[in-house]
């Protein structure tokens, strides 16, 4: 097993370059970049861009003349930089000293490499528009994103696993039809549609005003006392993750209950049952290891789904700031040192995350051996 975590281990380094190079090489085609921002908000061609980005940008690009070139800058990579529409009029030096500020003055390549060895020392270099280094970024958005993917992973699985056995064990009976009308409607409407219901329902938006609508804890949280804390946390994260639970039990649960099935009617139960063994001891016995080792050993990269695509619109909806929010602002405001370093530490994450799931595949089943199966 050794050998094969090594391999693993390996085979991450070109699956990162791969995965970074690629993302390069499509932000080279994206128009509308950070300079070509600031220049339409310095010649008010882009009064939208100036409201993202919080209005400092087109004035921090007016008075960077004074600076001394490269200063703030980073080589996340970008576009190239030649010539921008809506440009004409401004000083092409002004032009060149934000190209140099913003790290955009040399080539594709040299940007590239100079980000991979920056991010090899896990140097993700300071945001754009928000004047903090990356990593204090993602550090200060990291609880509210493992609050959503932790708590709604966790209770998709309380809720799946039992219901997806209920099903296989009453496959065809009314509580089978029953609750696949459930399933069928979680799996059919997204969870940002259940969040805008929720909204709507308990959170002032028509009916009720039982749960707040924005941020992870109240202003007041720091003067709570332990217990009041711990109320004041779940009273704001209840409705986000109620969202996303109803919008992500259906897939598990229809694979818990395939997949007993598909052991339910193996030669190994009918001789379990022809020895006389009860069916509670067949199905807990025999059954539930053997049926559950797809669904325990995916937890790893169902929790990296969840808590990197799946609160995307869920952060956005209930005003919760966290990593889903980040990267939809850096890559609406082309804040690129946050959308390349996001990227790499969560792809490396994920990559990690996929081993961790391979290893929980052995710890389940130990028949499992992946360096005989890769011989």
């Amino acid at each position: 097993m050794g050998a094969y975590i090594v391999r693993r281990l390996l085979l991450i380094v070109p699956t990162l370059l791969g995965i970074m190079l690629l993302n390069f090489v499509i932000v080279q085609a994206a128009p509308g970049g950070p300079v070509e921002q600031i220049l339409a908000q310095i010649q008010g061609l882009d009064v939208e861009a100036t409201a993202r980005v919080g209005g400092d940008a087109g004035s921090e690009a007016r008075t960077s003349q004074g600076r001394q070139p490269g200063q703030g800058g980073s080589s996340s990579g970008a576009q190239p930089v030649g010539s921008y529409r809506g440009a004409q009029g401004l000083d092409p030096e002004f032009i060149a000293q934000l190209e140099k500020q913003f790290g955009f003055d040399k080539p594709a390549h040299e940007r590239f490499l100079l980000m991979l060895g920056n991010y090899a020392r896990f140097d993700f270099g300071d945001s754009f528009f928000r004047d903090r280094a990356v990593i204090d970024l993602v550090l200060d958005k990291m609880p509210v994103s493992i609050s959503l993917g932790l708590w709604t992973t966790l209770l998709v699985y309380l809720i799946s696993i039992p219901l997806g056995i209920a099903k296989a064990v009453r496959d065809g009976s009314r509580f089978d039809a029953a609750s696949s009308v459930v399933v069928v409607i979680g799996n059919a409407i997204p969870g940002f549609l259940f969040a805008i219901l929720l909204i709507v329902l308990f959170s002032g938006g028509r009916y009720l005003d039982w749960f707040p609508l924005r941020g992870l804890v109240s202003e007041d949280w720091e003067t709570l006392d332990w217990a009041a804390r711990i109320r004041d946390y779940f009273w704001h994260i209840t409705l986000p993750v109620v969202s996303m639970v109803i919008g992500g039990f259906a897939g598990l649960t229809m694979l818990t209950k395939n997949s007993f099935l598909d052991e339910i009617n193996k030669q190994y139960v009918m001789t379990a049952r022809a020895k006389g063994l009860s069916e509670r001891r067949v199905l807990y016995g025999h059954v539930f290891r053997n049926a559950m080792l797809i669904v325990i050993a995916g937890f790893p990269s169902a929790f990296i789904g969840i808590l990197f695509t799946g609160a995307l619109l869920t952060e956005i909806i209930f005003s919760l700031d966290g990593l889903g929010l980040l990267g939809f602002e850096a890559a609406i405001n082309r804040d690129y040192p946050v959308m390349f370093g996001t990227l790499y530490f969560f792809t490396l994450l994920g990559l990690l995350l996929n081993l961790a799931g391979d290893l929980m595949y052995v710890a389940i089943d130990p028949r499992i051996d992946f360096e005989r199966r890769e011989g």
